[in-house]
C-alpha cells in the first residue's frame, strides 16, 4: 500500500528576475567551465521540461477532489511556469555566447513531443513524477552542501538556490496527483518505478553529450584537468550525484513518498533569498 499525502508545505508562485550577467555563462562557477557547463546542460531541459509537467499535472486538475492539493496544483503550476520563464533566459544567453544549445534543445523539444504524442496521459504523468524526483533530490544536494555553489556568481547562484527551493516546496505535488487519479495499488507502483528507470536513463544519455558538446565549444574538451574537476565534483567531493543514489533508490520502496525526506528546513531561507534577488534589480543599462 503507497503512503498517503504527506503534506509539509505549500507551493507559492514567486515572481523573481534575475537579470543574468550574460557575458559570465561559460565560466560563473567558481569551479571553472567544466562544473558551469554542468549545470547549463541541466538549464536547457528546463524551459521545456517544465512545459510538459505543468501539461502532465493540468490534465488531472477537475479530477482531484482534496481542496489543499487543488491548491497545491496552482501553487506548481505558478513556480514552474516561472522556472521556465527563467531559463529561457539563462538558456539564451548559452545561445548568445555562441553555444549549440538550441540544437540541444530542439532534441528535448522533439523527444517530449514524441512522448506526448504517442503516450497515455498516465504515462506523461508517470514520467513526471520520476522527473520530479530526480529534480528534487538533485536540489536536495544544491541546498545541503555550501560547497557545491560556493563562490559562484552571486546572480546565476541565486538562481539554482531558488530553482532548488521551489523544487523542494512542490516535490510531493505530482506525486499526490497521481496518488490520488491512479492509485497504490501494484500496477501504480511498477508503472511510477518504471518510469524513473526510464526517465534516469534518458536524462543522462542525453545530459552527457550535452555536457561534452559546451565544454568542447568553449575550447575546454582537452582539458585535463577540467575534466577531473568536474568528476571529482559530481562522485568525489562534494560528490553531487554520488550521494544522491540512496535517495534516487527509496523511489522504489512501496510506500514511498516525497517528504519521507523530509527537508523542509532548507525553505526558511526562501524570504532572505527572495529579498537578496529583488535587491540585484536590473544591470546597469538593461533596457526594461
Amino acid at each position: 500500500m503507497e503512503s498517503q499525502s504527506k503534506k509539509i508545505v505549500q507551493p507559492v508562485r514567486r515572481n523573481l528576475e534575475f537579470h543574468l550577467p550574460k557575458e559570465r555563462i561559460g565560466d560563473w562557477h567558481a569551479g571553472g567551465a567544466h562544473i558551469t557547463h554542468f549545470f547549463n546542460a541541466l538549464s536547457i531541459f528546463f524551459p521545456d521540461g517544465e512545459r510538459f509537467f505543468i501539461d502532465s499535472v493540468r490534465h488531472y486538475r477537475d479530477r482531484i477532489k482534496d481542496p489543499a492539493l487543488k491548491e497545491s496544483v496552482r501553487g506548481f503550476i505558478g513556480q514552474e511556469a516561472m522556472h521556465g520563464r527563467e531559463h529561457e533566459e539563462y538558456n539564451q544567453a548559452l545561445v548568445d555566447k555562441g553555444m549549440p544549445s538550441d540544437r540541444y534543445g530542439r532534441i528535448v523539444i522533439r523527444l517530449l513531443g514524441f512522448f506526448t504524442r504517442f503516450s497515455p496521459k498516465v504515462s506523461q504523468l508517470a514520467g513526471t513524477i520520476a522527473l520530479e524526483h530526480l529534480t528534487a533530490i538533485l536540489a536536495n544536494m544544491v541546498l545541503s552542501d555550501p560547497r557545491i555553489l560556493q563562490n559562484a556568481e552571486p546572480r546565476f547562484a541565486a538562481l539554482w538556490k531558488w530553482h532548488a527551493m521551489e523544487e523542494t516546496e512542490h516535490k510531493a505535488v505530482a506525486y499526490d496527483v497521481y496518488q490520488q487519479v491512479v492509485g497504490g495499488g501494484l500496477m501504480g507502483y511498477f508503472h511510477r518505478c518504471w518510469a524513473l528507470l526510464m526517465a534516469t536513463s534518458i536524462f543522462w544519455v542525453l545530459v552527457i553529450p550535452f555536457h561534452i558538446g559546451l565544454v568542447r565549444k568553449e575550447g575546454q574538451l582537452w582539458n585535463v584537468r577540467g575534466w577531473i574537476k568536474v568528476t571529482n565534483f559530481l562522485w568525489g567531493a562534494p560528490g553531487v550525484l554520488r550521494r544522491t543514489i540512496p535517495d534516487w533508490l527509496d523511489y522504489f520502496k512501496p510506500g514511498f513518498h516525497p517528504w519521507d525526506h523530509n527537508n523542509a528546513h532548507y525553505l526558511d531561507g526562501l524570504d532572505a533569498l527572495v529579498a537578496e534577488v529583488d535587491n540585484y534589480g536590473a544591470p546597469t543599462g538593461a533596457v526594461a
